[in-house]
């Protein structure tokens, strides 16, 4: 059996609104984990769209974030 996660997750949201893709974010982020991996896709597509300032804007938001992650883990 050939599965493309990828093509899988796009096919699934094809036709979401706004307010979809943002239910899909939240449920992935607040626990769902069966939806992590779509996470992964939705953040492909906003990296392939964004210009170089934005994308070290989330590299520079992603470094705090998981600072921020790792101490509440201390």
């Amino acid at each position: 059996m050939d599965l493309n996660l990828r093509k899988a997750i796009l096919s699934n949201i094809a036709t979401n609104d706004q307010q979809q893709l943002e239910a899909t974010i939240v449920d992935a982020i607040n626990g769902e984990e069966k939806m992590l991996p779509g996470l992964g896709v939705l953040f492909e597509l906003i990296w392939n769209q964004s210009q170089e300032q934005d994308k070290k804007e989330m590299v520079d938001a992603l470094e705090q974030g998981v600072r921020s992650a790792t101490q509440d883990l201390q």
